[in-house]
């Protein structure tokens, strides 16, 4: 029990006694737990004996058409999943400007995910498999987080209110807060192609996708100017994906690995935003921009660059017959 304990306490928050401050884990040991998690998922159903609901599972079942199911092609499907993970993104460079008053960049600014506190990382997507089943597109939505390390010591360079920035500053010092911590959100559309079987079950797949970012900014300088706070539209995403899907009946078992891309143009609209939330939001992000209304806080660009390591659960319809294995 005692191992048990000592394990468990290197993945999962714990109590420090001594400081009365909870001791979270790091980015390594919560990919662990995502990782954990999936994969007792994944022993518990392959101990199950659940009844078969397809024409291919009866065809693997039946050893005289065992070698013929294995090289059958997967049928058409959809299939609506949910799923957990933990990213890592790299230190960026982060630049704002606003005409007449800042110019200037700092770096490295680096990241943190979190994504065991609340907001928690999650994403949702929507699979459709086409007629051939190695072949498919997929509605991708991430829900990530990239918090400023806002004590960290960075770069600056250029103007800040008009006179030069520091060599070198503490980024808390100028920035009053510097994330997207309810929402560093990508919505991606995205080709997918099933590589090959590993055995009837098991299946790897990749996909490359490209979409939008649409995160809740959150952002304030520590002298001059209000808050942004809202979500908005900041550009472009695009993401690549390796992964491996276990199938029982009726349901699916994924792991899989992200990278993704994201660039960053947050116009400061020093704003809260509405209480209806992403829509409303986005709305008023697009009168402003119609009717030509400069951002009253500059413009802050960022890159973000991660690896995204997920695990999760799906449930497939509307599949077709499979093919009848030519004897």
């Amino acid at each position: 029990m005692l191992i048990v304990r000592k394990a468990a306490a290197s993945v999962w928050p714990r109590w420090d006694r001594q400081s009365g401050a909870v001791a979270r884990p790091g980015i390594f040991a919560t990919a662990i737990r995502c990782f954990a998690v999936a994969a007792i998922g994944i022993w518990v159903a392959a101990a199950q004996e659940d009844p078969v609901d397809t024409e291919r599972d009866a065809a693997i079942r039946a050893p005289e058409e065992l070698a013929a199911a294995r090289t059958a092609p997967p049928t058409k499907e959809m299939m609506v999943a949910f799923y957990g993970g933990a990213p890592y993104t790299y230190p960026s460079r982060v630049t704002l400007k606003k005409e007449g008053v800042h110019d200037f960049a700092v770096e490295p600014v680096e990241w943190r995910g979190e994504p065991f506190n609340d907001p928690i990382y999650y994403g949702v997507r929507i699979v459709n498999w086409f007629a051939s089943g190695r072949t498919g597109a997929m509605l991708d939505f991430t829900h990530s987080k990239t918090i400023g390390e806002l004590d960290k010591e960075a770069g600056f360079e250029g103007l800040i209110n008009g006179e030069p920035a520091p060599e070198k500053a503490r980024i808390g010092d100028i920035f009053r807060r510097l994330e997207a911590s309810h929402g560093h959100n990508m919505l991606t559309l995205n080709g997918l192609l099933r590589l090959f079987d590993l055995n009837p079950r098991l299946s790897l797949y990749g996909g490359l996708g490209a979409g939008i970012n649409l995160p809740h900014s959150e952002i304030q300088l520590m002298k001059g100017g209000g808050r942004t706070y809202e979500y908005l539209y900041t550009g472009p995403a695009a993401q690549a994906l390796i992964g491996v899907e276990f199938r029982i009946p009726r349901m699916s078992y994924f792991l899989e690995y992200k990278f993704t891309f994201a660039h960053y143009d947050v116009p400061l609209s020093e704003l809260d935003g509405t209480k209806i939330g992403l829509f409303a939001d986005l709305f008023r992000q697009a009168q402003r921009w119609w009717s030509g209304e400069p951002p009253p806080g500059g413009l802050l660009s960022k890159q973000l660059i991660s690896h995204q390591a997920i695990g999760g659960l799906g449930v497939r319809f509307g599949a077709s017959a499979a093919p009848t294995p030519v004897k």
